[in-house]
């Protein structure tokens, strides 16, 4: 099984008409965590949490998850 998470972050701050500064600010997590967010490996829960409770997401929500089958 191959596991393929993607952060979606940008599309849900397009969707709100909201900037990565504005994000910030809601969440005290830095700009510059916000700005590396869609292309980082790695989160800090609590920036996690928080984005999603400002977004007013689920955490899910925040990446796209695909799984396949190895034999696909």
């Amino acid at each position: 099984m191959k596991v393929t998470v993607k952060p979606r972050l940008q599309a849900l701050l397009d969707e709100k008409d909201w900037s990565q500064s504005e994000l910030s600010r809601r969440t005290s997590v830095p700009q510059p965590t916000i700005s590396r967010f869609d292309s980082a490996e790695r989160h800090l829960d609590w920036h996690v949490f928080a984005i999603a409770k400002a977004l007013g997401v689920n955490v899910e929500e925040l990446f796209e998850v695909k799984i396949e089958d190895a034999d696909e």
